[in-house]
């Protein structure tokens, strides 16, 4: 019978007066015998404590050399995560999509066909550093950007995501990313500052008179008034607009020419529509080709 022993240390057990050793490499059960059990008064084969000495060496010797030809390379193991987020963990499309700009444009890139178990913390620290000196591609005649601290650290946040994982799958024994310190993010951009009532005014006036201004405008007035994000407002449908409750119901977001749910933790939401809002969206829904419940209140190219 297998003695108990904690998760991940293998079993120990005796069958015909030997001591056997199993444990789990990924998905695949290696049992080996370790040699023969000591009998009582005899001073010949192994103790248990012997026996369990030699299951560990044998655990430690046999995983690390893994075969070449099973070892997983990061762009195996980021398709099969990418497939498990989608599918098993039922990530937002918008958020498997996200990771997979990281996954082929950057992380496959530069480490290239490097086997997951040869990826250390130099590694990792080495990227972000050349993440900071260059994002990628840029455009002709000019020096490619740095990416931010934060996208920096998104990037690496996905690898360890990714890292854990694989040690789950046996492809990897530790997850390197675990002994990197990430890049430090403000909690502000400096770059970022608000629009003053006067200023939205005139973002609203300098819409073009065109065959879009009219949407555009009522869109910038619903953006500078709700505070919901840009692809809440697109996503926002005729039903939407709680004309007799006096509310806006954001109830998904559009990404990428796909919805889905809005980013906030409660899911959907309510916000009080404006009496000035409220006017401008009535005039705007008369001028609508589209007045269905379903039809979209910002229909755009």
């Amino acid at each position: 019978m297998a003695a108990r022993r904690p998760h991940g240390t293998g079993s120990l057990f005796v069958k015909h007066g030997n001591w056997y050793g199993q444990w789990r490499i990924g998905g695949r059960l290696v049992k080996r015998k370790l040699g023969p059990a000591r009998q009582p008064g005899s001073s010949d084969g192994l103790t248990r404590a012997q026996a369990e000495r030699e299951l560990q060496r044998r655990i430690e010797q046999e995983t690390v050399v893994i075969a070449r030809h099973n070892r997983m390379t990061l762009e195996r193991a980021g398709e099969r995560y990418l497939h498990h987020l989608a599918h098993v963990m039922q990530r937002a499309s918008s958020t498997v999509q996200d990771y997979r700009i990281m996954l082929d444009r950057h992380l496959v890139p530069y480490f290239a066909e490097k086997a997951l178990d040869r990826i250390g913390p130099d590694d990792v620290v080495g990227y972000m550093a050349a993440k900071r000196r260059s994002g990628g591609r840029a455009r002709k005649g000019k020096q490619p950007k740095g990416l931010s601290p934060k996208t920096i650290r998104n990037h690496v946040t996905f690898l360890h995501g990714l890292m854990n994982w694989s040690v789950k799958r046996g492809w990897t024994r530790s997850n390197p990313v675990a002994a990197v310190d990430r890049p430090p993010v403000e909690g502000s951009d400096p770059d970022i500052r608000f629009l003053t009532l006067d200023e939205a005014e005139a973002v609203i006036r300098e819409v073009p008179d065109d065959l879009l201004g009219p949407t555009d405008r009522v869109l910038y007035l619903a953006a500078a008034m709700t505070g919901a994000r840009q692809g809440e407002l697109v996503a926002l449908r005729w039903r939407d607009v709680d004309w007799a409750a006096g509310k806006v119901r954001i109830r998904r977001k559009r990404y990428r020419g796909q919805d889905g749910k809005p980013k906030s933790r409660r899911g959907s939401r309510s916000i009080p529509l404006a009496d000035r809002l409220a006017r401008e969206l009535e005039l705007h829904f008369q001028r609508s080709a589209y007045q269905a419940d379903d039809d979209l209140v910002f229909p755009h190219p």
